[in-house]
Order: structure tokens, then sequence, then C-alpha cells
């Protein structure tokens, strides 16, 4: 999904910029939880008094006066003798306890003090059938109390989620690190929770790979959707088609071992690994060793666009590369669910082959979808046999399909609707796509009953036409009156979601800081109750909740940091303290930057992340100095003034490419800067270069929320692709 992707994604509403944008949608959210059920008052009351940054939100938990020291740590036991993959689950949880709460001496060289916190570990049941499956019994209960820790789950997903929480519960005063009083009783709303990560764009390692699956455990995520084949590469070893790894993978791709050890890595940490090989289109890498098989001949192995290659469906022989492929993968993969792609297959692969078009009308297919929905149940029926369920995305729902294949939506909410109304089984992939670069909280307040919002107006839509867009992809994504509400037939037909994160521009050393965060507040999205939606206090525990993920082992910051010191040796703090106030054009809008600049990333632009924590506390603080609070205007002046006084120390260092692209946008966040500071002074009248300075990056902000592909009213893409996060909120300080 590229080009298509590229041009036709979800329309992002202007006021979901940054936190301060949100804060109105939180104050009336906060509202309505109020008066819709005191238990909804009482858990995000609780959530906001200061207390442990607990995500996701547990579905009960209180709170209570005391806590126990943790100078000895924890010291686990167990009500009955645990599985070795349950032992190595306790290990990491006092690895990772041990860093939060600075043990980070070896053993031998800790002062002697009092012994660890005991942790009694219950499980009811010695084993449960339905691990490792969408019937995995998830629920637990954990007391911290006066006598130590307490966990009673139902199965090992309970314990491995128990002591998740547990770890989060870490916390400090003047006497050290300590874990407070809490009573927690919790269970997932949906069954499906999961990322997916695109190796075949970007190739990806496995360690950097095992990283993000610590990080998965760590958050109650279950599920590891690893987009494996596309048009720029195919990513596993074969044994039985070993010439697709020879001239598909370009020497860049997972040995089977390597990947039974990545299973077996996800399985203890009780996350599935869902494969995908993506038929019939996106299928250039399978053609560069089967050319015999393409729609169009002779196949071209540098294209333009590496991801409208297509197999010819007609030729028997296609789908016996197909059942071979995933009789050989689905012994890889063990799990159940067995992904086969059947997106965005470009109709002129066909149509215009007259071999098809003839094989078409002779067998009544009148339209490429129909020829598609009959070669998407002869490969439900190859992976039915090979005992696998397939799941693909919501373009083989366009026409009847058996009931058993799953539908991934990933365009729009009316596709939720007519397969759950077809009694397909759903995974929601809608609203939460990473490589839009988004911020958290518009994928916070994305429900997977209903990702409304998504779509695109006629006007957009006919811009598109004009430049050649897809008709029946324009289609999908025109804005049309919502479907009525799922019923509740259809709403248990919803499995979970999905955070995809395509990797045009994601490299190995940017995979941590594109995910993360944000996946976590996706995390909780899927995890915790409809209700549970105070962006507000999201931002609040989602700080937290990432210094623990850097402290246990994410990389994401510290390759920021790294990134910043390649292109600034020596002076690093002026390119981060730039990057705190800026973020990457976002809605594929970087994807057109970038091809503009000789399909070039400039780094300042890696660096710069979706929710920068500085420019999300700063318009959070705004949205309280408007509303009457004058206590936050000297922490807002500080941080005016750093913006505002950075300008010279970054053009100081910004001689190279890579940082020079974004001497404009440092020129400019200075302005705007000072521009906040005589707000707070009282003047709010600007000189008309900085009004325009203002306005100029304010229709930046506008362009990049148009997915349309058109010219933005005349709006260029900015230099180094980077926007100024914070000009909505000093905007709303000059009262503009």
């Amino acid at each position: 999904m590229v080009l298509e992707r590229i041009s036709m994604m979800f329309s992002t509403a202007r006021a979901a910029f940054v936190g301060s944008s949100l804060l109105a949608a939180t104050a009336t959210l906060s509202a309505c939880a109020t008066h819709s059920g005191g238990q909804v008052a009482v858990r995000e009351t609780m959530a906001r008094a200061s207390g442990p940054a607990l995500m996701p939100l547990p579905s009960s938990v209180a709170f209570s006066d005391g806590a126990l020291p943790l100078s000895g740590g924890f010291a686990v036991s167990w009500s009955r003798p645990p599985s070795a993959m349950l032992r190595a689950a306790a290990a990491r949880f006092l690895r990772r306890a041990d860093a939060l709460a600075g043990r980070v001496l070896p053993a031998a060289d800790r002062p002697a003090g009092p012994g660890g916190v005991p942790v009694m570990l219950r499980i009811e049941a010695g084993q449960d059938a339905g691990w490792l499956t969408v019937r995995a019994k998830e629920d637990y209960r954990l007391v911290v109390g006066p006598d130590g820790v307490t966990l009673t789950a139902d199965g090992p997903d309970g314990v491995i989620h128990g002591l998740a929480t547990l770890a989060q519960l870490i916390g400090r005063d003047e006497n050290g690190a300590k874990i407070g009083f809490a009573t927690i009783a919790d269970h997932p709303r949906f069954a499906w929770r999961g990322i997916m990560i695109d190796t075949s764009r970007h190739f990806v390692a496995v360690e950097t790979i095992e990283r993000q699956l610590d990080a998965m455990e760590m958050l109650k995520l279950d599920v590891l959707h690893l987009h494996l084949s596309d048009g720029t590469g195919f990513r596993v070893e074969s044994h039985v088609l070993p010439e697709l790894t020879a001239k598909g993978s370009h020497g860049q791709y997972y040995t089977q071992a390597q990947i039974r050890d990545l299973v077996a890595y996800a399985a203890d940490r009780g996350i599935r690994v869902v494969p995908e090989f993506d038929v019939p289109g996106h299928a250039l890498a399978l053609l560069l060793a089967h050319p015999e098989l393409a729609a169009t001949s002779p196949v071209d192995p540098e294209p333009k666009n590496k991801n409208t290659a297509a197999l010819d469906p007609t030729l028997p022989a296609t789908l016996r590369l197909v059942r071979r492929l995933y009789g050989e993968m689905g012994r890889l993969f063990p799990d159940a669910y067995f992904h086969s792609g059947g997106d965005e297959v470009e109709p002129d692969e066909w149509l215009k082959n007259p071999k098809i078009a003839a094989w078409m009308k002779a067998h009544g297919y009148a339209t490429p979808q129909a020829l598609q929905a009959a070669f998407t149940a002869e490969v439900q029926t190859v992976l039915a046999s090979q005992g696998k369920i397939m799941v693909g995305w919501d373009e083989v729902s366009e026409a009847p399909i058996p009931a058993d294949v799953v539908v991934d939506v990933w365009r729009s909410s009316k596709f939720i609707a007519s397969a759950t109304a077809g009694r397909h089984p759903v995974i929601v992939s809608a609203g939460y796509y990473l490589d839009l670069l988004q911020p958290a909280g518009q994928h916070y307040l994305v429900d997977p009953y209903d990702p409304a919002a998504n779509g695109i107006t006629r006007a957009q839509a006919d811009r598109l036409l004009k430049k050649g867009g897809r008709p029946d992809l324009v289609a999908a994504f025109v804005k049309e009156p919502a479907p009525p509400p799922l019923t509740a037939r259809q709403k248990a037909l919803v499995l979970g979601g999905e955070a995809p994160l395509w990797a045009e521009l994601v490299t190995d050393e940017m995979l941590d800081g594109r995910i993360w965060p944000r996946a976590a507040a996706i995390a909780e999205r899927f995890w915790s109750a409809a209700d549970v939606r105070d962006v507000d206090d999201m931002y609040r525990r989602l700080a937290v909740v990432n210094a623990g993920l850097q402290i246990t082992g994410l990389q994401g910051e510290a390759n920021r940091w790294r990134m910043a010191a390649r292109l600034s040796p020596g002076s690093v703090d002026p390119v981060l303290v730039l990057a705190s106030a800026t973020v990457p054009l976002r809605n594929y809008n970087m994807n057109r930057y970038v091809g503009r600049h000789g399909h070039r990333l400039d780094e300042i632009g890696e660096i710069a992340t979706p929710d920068p924590v500085a420019a999300t506390r700063f318009s959070m603080l705004v949205g309280r100095y408007v509303a009457g609070d004058r206590g936050v205007a000297p922490a807002l002046r500080r941080q005016l003034v750093a913006w505002r006084d950075n300008d010279a120390a970054f053009a100081a260092v910004a001689r190279v490419r890579g940082l020079s692209e974004a001497l404009v946008t440092s020129r400019h966040l200075a302005v705007i800067a000072g521009a906040g500071l005589k707000a707070l002074d009282g003047e709010r009248t600007l000189p008309a270069p900085d009004r325009a300075i203002l306005d100029q990056e304010d229709a930046v902000i506008s362009r990049s929320s148009d997915v349309s592909g058109s010219s933005g009213g005349g709006v260029s893409l900015p230099a180094a692709g980077l926007m100024i996060a914070i000009e909505p909120a000093v905007r709303k300080l000059l009262g503009l």
C-alpha cells in the first residue's frame, strides 16, 4: 500500500494537531464520562490523581496510602511449579524492575539491605488450552499491600500481563524506589491487539524486532503481524522455492532458523506472530523469480512503481506457486491465522492483458473485483486445507468471498460495517496507521467499532481523479454518511485492531521511535474500556510509560541522540531543541517531500517525532493559561525563551546537509516563540513580517492535513519536511 496510501488515506482534523488542540475534546469527553456513570468518573479520577502511570488503564484499579521500599528488589514465589515460560517471564520482570528501581549494580556489589518484597504468583489453572490463540485466558488480579504482592491469573497470559502492570507501579520518593499499595482487576476489551511491521520496504534486523516484542509484552499487545513480501523484497528463506530468496530478497532475508527463534521469542511473551505474503498484487519480488506468472510482461525489475506488478490469477501455475509457498511458510509460522494480503490490485494489470480479459469474459467475471474474489476463494481453500484461517485486506471483501475470511480493514469504517454484515470476522487497522505520523491523541480517540472521521471530501476526490488517481480507490475513500452503529452480532465479529507501520521512510535505526510511544496509546484503546478517553491524562501517563520503555530496552531516544550527534558532533543540543518544537509532515506529505528531493529523507526529519514531549506539554499549559491559570506563565516563558534563543545556536551547527535545510524553520520558530513571549506580556499585535511567518506556518499545518495531493492553495512543502508544532498554541496565546 504505497502510492494509493500516499494519495488517499484518512483525512486529518486540523484541530487534532497537537495536545493542546485536544483539550477541548478532552474536557467534553471527561464530562460525558462523568455523567455516564460513577464507575467511569472514579476510574478516571484515580488515574489523574498523580498516581502510577498505568497503561493500558486497568478495568478496575484502586490506590491506597502506603508503599513498600524496593531497596531489596522483589522475591518471587509460586503457588504451583511454573513452566519454563513462566520462569523466564518472572526473570524478565525482575530485570526490568531492577532497571526501573535503579538497582543497576551487579548483585555481588550491591549493599546489604532488607530482603525483597515478596511476590506470590497464583495460577488458577496449570495450562490454558487457548494459549496463543484469540481464546487465551488473559484476566488477572493484583494486590499490593503491607504483606507484599499477590498476583492471581487464570492462565500464563494473565501472569505476563499482571507482571507488566506491577512494573508500572514502581515509583520513587525521597527514600528511593517503592511499590505503592493497589488493588487491580483487569481484562482486555479485544482479543486481537497488534502491531504490523513492514520488513519488505526496509529490512529490519532480528534484534530490532525482538525489542519491539519486549515492548509489546509490557503494553499487553499480543499479535505481531509481519509484512514479509511486497514489490520491494521477499524476506524469508525458502527451501521449497529457493529462487524466491535468491532473486526476490536482494540479499536481505530471515533464515528459517531465525524465524523459528523469533516465533519462540514472541511466544515466550504471549505474543502470536502472523505472517503476510501478499498476493495477487504487490508481487514484483515474486515475479523476479517467476516472470512467467506476471499479468504484464515483460517484468521490469526496476519499475518506477514497484507496487503495481500483479500475478496472473487465470494461470493454474499461479495457484500452485501460492500453495507451495503458503504450505512451507505455514509450517514455519504456526499461528492459526495467515495473512494473504489482497490489497491494491491495479485493475489495468489484468484488463490490459488481452488473454486475462478474454478469460474473464469467458468465465463471467465482469470486473477485476469479481476476478479477485474468485482468486481469494481459491486461496482461502488452499489455506484451509493447510489448517490456516485466511486474513486479507478489505479489498478482498468487495465481492462475495467465503465467510471464513478475516477482513483487515484499512480504508474506512464502512468496510467494518459491510464485512461484519457479511459475517466476516474483522481486524481494524483504519485509524491506527503509525506511518501517517499523526499524534498519539488522534489515534487514541479512534474506537475499533467506529473509526469515523476517515475519508476525503468530494472536492479532494475530484482533484485526485484529475491527477490520475484510480477511480475505485478514490471512491473507497470518499466521505459518506456514517453507516448505522454496529449491532451486537456485528460487534462480536470485531476481533480487535492493529497499528501498521509501513516502512517507505523508516530505517532500522528509526523503527523504535516511529512505533513508540504512540503504540502504547493505541494499546490502551485495544485493551481498556471504550469510555477511557481522557487525552490529557493519556499524555501524562504516556510520558512516564515511554521513559520506562527506554529504561528497559527500547532505543528510540538513544537513536535520536545518535542521529543528532552524527549531524552535529559535540553540539547535539541545538538540534534536539529544534526537534522538540517541530513535527514531521503528516498524512504522507513527508513521502511527497522526500520524493521531490531525490528520495532522500533529511536527517532532521528522522529525528523529529510526531509527539514531541516539550511541545505537547507547552500546548497543554497554554490551554490552562487561556482558561485563566496564570500560575503556568513562568513555565511557558522559560520554554519560549529556550526556543527563541536556540536559533543562533542552531545556525552555528547547521552547516551540513540534513540540518541546513532547517535553517528557515529554526528562524521561524524563533519568531513564533518571540511572539508568544510578547503575548505573555500583554502585547498581541505583531509586526507584519512576524504575522506573515505565523500565517505561513499555519498554512503548512493545514496543508499537511490534506491527503488529496492538491497544491494546497499554492503552499509549498516546508524545507526539511518539518512543521512548527507550537504554532497553534502560540496563535491561541495571541487570541488569533
